[in-house]
């Protein structure tokens, strides 16, 4: 009752299991094994975040430096024919963020790929007429987001070179096939779904 007036509702259970893990660990007397995990947790903890943000920043200025050449426009003229069966009368400025938000993807950058989206997503709000309803290019624009596409797993090869691996890109064919699986299933039923309810708001 205590612990519900000072922490709120939602993180009574999450504090809880520190307690009466603390709690086991003193009566066991495995309390100095607590001690010990909790310091090598937050290393890795730390090491994990320095190793993601320096990959995350390499890319992601890669891309600010591509979006400033003639890289983006031979990228957006591959992708056009994709982009024209995916979504209806983009806009340019929306068509621009799509396209960067399918590229970062793509790359694996999913924490760059993130903001991308976001402002692709007020941009269609934007044009949405129904403003209580996903429009058709929203929808499709998450299924793609979901089951982001990836050519280069940079988030996850990251990880498994932080955390020791041997072979931390043996997982780019795996990877490959499951994105593309998910983009396939994810597109198709995104389509039917459209046409069937016909509760697109375009």
């Amino acid at each position: 009752m205590l612990l519900s007036l000072i922490v709120p509702q939602k993180e009574i259970f999450f504090y809880s299991f520190i307690i009466i893990s603390i709690i086991y660990a003193i009566i066991s007397g495995n309390l100095k094994i607590l001690n010990l995990a909790i310091t090598s947790s937050t290393e890795s903890v730390v090491s994990l975040t320095l190793t993601l943000i320096g990959t995350t920043c390499l890319w992601s200025g890669l891309i600010e430096i591509a979006s400033n050449t003639n890289i983006i426009n031979y990228l957006k003229k591959i992708l056009n024919p994709l982009i024209i069966r995916l979504f209806s009368n983009l806009s340019p400025q929306v068509y621009d963020k799509v396209v960067m938000n399918i590229i970062s993807n793509i790359l694996g950058l999913g924490n760059a790929a993130t903001p991308l989206g976001l402002r692709a997503m007020e941009e269609l709000q934007k044009e949405n007429h129904n403003k209580d309803c996903l429009s058709n290019n929203m929808m499709m624009l998450i299924i793609l987001n979901t089951s982001s596409l990836q050519i280069i797993p940079t988030t996850i090869i990251a990880i498994r070179t932080s955390l020791g691996s041997n072979d931390p890109t043996k997982i780019i064919f795996p990877v490959w096939f499951s994105t593309i699986c998910a983009g396939i299933v994810g597109i198709v039923s995104t389509k039917l779904i459209i046409r069937i309810t016909e509760k697109g708001c375009e």
